[in-house]
């Protein structure tokens, strides 16, 4: 099966090939920071089956790190993707040498050409106290900051504005340092910092929500940027 394997993947990466897989690595971090310590995340590079692991975060679950061998399962999911165009299954419960359960997803990654070049798998432990696994995934009350962020999921662009401009009047409103006359430069310049501006609906929204002109939400940007 090895060798079969070998012979449908084994190819010579290009830089772009390595360069799409290392453009990969954050993911698995932010990944596995999302997920907590409990979870694994591994990639796998097809380049070399005998050192495929190249990025592996909290590999103390498996006892591996950057240079370990594919697995087993993993080289058999490469044959039947090359059969089926699928990874099967795509998640699937397994356990380490140590008997502890996991519970692992995998997807193929790929590169030029649509070439697969690599294997993303994320390991979630799941032998340890299931408490102690949630409280990982809930904010720390005692880090009043974790609160402060807000972020606004919506249908549609427009729905992003508003709802980005309904904060921003808030915020400036609650600043006693901004007078009548610098409210609505204020209102702008907080959406500017945020990005908001880079939406293309955010100008006339804007300035609709505020009662002036578009050619003076134009005139506030061109102060800030400049």
């Amino acid at each position: 099966m090895i060798k079969a394997a070998e012979q449908a993947y084994k190819t010579e990466f290009t830089a772009r090939d390595r360069q799409l897989l290392q453009g990969h690595f954050h993911l698995a971090e932010s990944m596995a920071d999302l997920i907590g310590p409990h979870c694994e995340v591994v990639i796998h590079s097809l380049e070399s089956f005998e050192q495929s692991v190249v990025k592996i975060v909290n590999g103390h679950h498996t006892g591996r790190k950057v240079g370990s061998p594919i697995t087993d399962l993993g080289l058999k999911m490469l044959r039947l993707y090359e059969q089926t165009g699928e990874i099967t299954p795509k998640s699937y419960f397994s356990n380490n040498k140590g008997g502890e359960m996991l519970k692992s997803s995998t997807c193929i990654l790929m590169g030029e050409n649509g070439k697969p070049i690599g294997m993303f798998c994320v390991n979630m432990n799941l032998s340890h106290p299931f408490p102690e696994i949630i409280k990982t995934l809930m904010p720390d009350t005692t880090q009043h900051h974790s609160f402060d962020m807000t972020e606004n999921f919506s249908a549609s662009a427009g729905d992003v504005v508003e709802q980005a401009l309904n904060h921003a009047v808030i915020e400036v409103d609650a600043d006693d340092s901004v007078n009548l006359k610098g409210r609505n430069k204020a209102i702008t310049k907080v959406l500017f910092d945020n990005g908001i501006f880079e939406l293309k609906e955010a100008t006339n929204i804007v300035a609709n929500h505020l009662s002036i002109t578009k050619h003076a939400v134009y005139k506030y940007i061109r102060e800030f940027k400049s």
